[in-house]
């Protein structure tokens, strides 16, 4: 049994020349070779070794054939460490009594799954390697391009392959995150958390679609240290990353609804990161030198999600108004125009991007490893009332009762309203949850009528751009939106925070 611990970044094909030559020049670096490697994936109709978290293949390479079989693993913020079994054979069809015994779960009947065996898709590409020496650790660097196929009806299926792994061969696995960072400083790369078969499932439409519920409240315990807090802090919102990113990448079209709520709440988890470094004083100007860059490629939230306010459950918003349909294409222009997925492609493409998840990552296991220790022995209880009240206490300050808030009032703060519900949901599951959720529903709902104001001012920007008269309409609506809201907010104040 082998053990992989690696590190896999994606790239785009263009910049697959630049990555072979930056490979090539490193210092300590060494070319190995350069070989097509044929892989088939094997399943039963019923997905048994899916269910049972394994991935089969059969892997030809120069006419030698491997059999291999890897098992349930881990992935923590981005590293991936999975056993894997391999076996020599002289035949393309796998032969599961060849791997051990042990693997397999109780009361499994191999014999059974071996007659269902069929070869599900196959993963053709071509991998180029490097050995990379960075300090006492060897690090097996593959660049992989190719792409995996499936024949689905009748039909082919592609999906690309971009990847670049790096895996270690011997001494420590933070060797990984400096090469990682290393490349990440010259050419435009990301975390991969998806493995080829994975993607392959999901091209064969044998996998459920990417879906990932909204977080609430992360799962803390009030015995944990601060370290640990912090560790799962990072880890949560680097595995959340990376799972947003990939369902905006299969949300390819301008139009798709979903595209600005998916960017909204990969924002938001980039954000509570960002929340989470400053409350640990760990945000230096590199840090948030690259958060600012990913804010600005992200400007295009705001009114994408305006759009969808307005456009979701067929326009409800404007639907009693005589122009509703006109008003609706031209909103729908406007997500059009916004070009999301194409804004989204630039944001990649900033080497800000995969350098901000690399120097998480190495933070994450600077901290596991124990390289990095915090000052102050505060418990975690503390240390979230801490944190509670300072964020309570900035939101009292911009928006005391006495002070009557219009709508750009609202708009103007509502960034730093939704970092006080960030660090609700950091530490929310430390308290108790009646107390918690009646103090945080006012102030939710408030989020949300700051959201249906910027679609009110949407419209107001596109009727006045197209001379249709809504303006009484569009008062009328602010000011019974805003009447709600202030009773909302003073009422909000009154109550008692729920961590004193």
């Amino acid at each position: 049994m082998d053990a992989e611990i690696e590190l896999k970044l994606f790239f785009q094909l263009e910049q697959q020349e630049a990555l072979i030559q930056l490979l090539d020049n490193l210092p300590h670096s060494e070319p190995q070779w350069c070989k097509n490697l044929t892989n088939a994936y094997f399943e039963t109709p019923d997905l048994q070794l899916r269910r049972w978290d394994m991935g089969l293949r059969v892997r030809g390479c120069d006419g030698a054939l491997e059999q291999t079989i890897k098992t349930a693993g881990s992935v923590i913020g981005g590293i991936h460490s999975r056993p894997e079994f391999n076996v020599d054979i002289d035949q393309n069809f796998p032969i599961l009594s060849l791997f051990p015994e042990n693997i397999w779960p109780d009361k499994s009947i191999i014999s059974s799954v071996q007659s269902k065996l069929t070869c599900l898709f196959d993963t053709d590409f071509t991998r180029r390697t490097w050995h990379i020496y960075v300090d006492n650790s060897l690090i097996e660097v593959a660049l992989d391009v190719g792409q995996i196929g499936v024949e689905v009806d009748g039909q082919q299926r592609v999906e690309p392959i971009c990847e670049l792994e790096f895996e270690l061969m011997a001494g420590e696995a933070q060797a990984l995150i400096k090469l990682g960072r290393r490349v990440a400083q010259s050419l435009p790369v990301r975390l991969g958390k998806a493995s080829k078969a994975q993607r392959g499932y999901r091209l064969a439409a044998q996998a459920s679609p990417l879906s990932l519920e909204v977080l609430e409240f992360i799962a803390l315990k009030p015995e944990q240290d601060l370290k640990q807090t912090l560790i799962n802090l990072l880890s949560t919102g680097l595995e959340r990353w990376q799972l947003l990113e990939a369902m905006i990448l299969e949300s390819d079209s301008a139009l798709d609804k979903q595209l600005p709520t998916l960017c909204y709440r990969l924002r938001a988890c980039i954000r509570l990161l960002r929340c989470t470094l400053g409350q640990f004083e760990l945000l230096s100007a590199e840090l948030t030198s690259k958060f600012d860059c990913i804010e600005a490629h992200l400007e295009f939230v705001e009114p994408g999600l305006s759009c969808v306010e307005i456009l979701k459950e067929r326009s409800l918003l404007i639907s009693k108004l005589p122009q509703s349909k006109v008003l609706t294409e031209l909103v729908s222009t406007q997500l059009l125009l916004l070009n999301i997925p194409q804004r989204v492609g630039k944001m990649l493409d900033d080497l800000c991007y995969g350098g901000l998840q690399l120097s998480l990552v190495e933070l994450l296991f600077e901290f596991k490893s124990g390289q990095q220790t915090l000052d102050g022995k505060s418990s975690l209880q503390a240390f979230a009332d801490k944190m509670q009240e300072a964020s309570w206490l900035r939101i009292v300050n911009l928006m005391p009762s006495e002070m009557d808030l219009s709508s750009t009032d609202y708009q103007d703060f509502a960034r730093a309203l939704d970092e006080s519900v960030f660090v609700g949901v950091a530490y929310g599951e430390l308290y108790s949850a009646k107390s918690r959720d009646l103090f945080r529903l006012p102030w939710q709902d408030l989020v949300l009528g700051i959201r249906t104001l910027a679609a009110y001012r949407k419209l107001a920007e596109l009727s006045q751009e197209n001379a249709i008269d809504i303006s009484q309409w569009l008062t009328n609506k602010e000011d019974s939106l805003l009447f709600a809201m202030e009773h909302s907010r003073r009422t909000a104040l009154k109550n008692e925070p729920y961590w004193r």
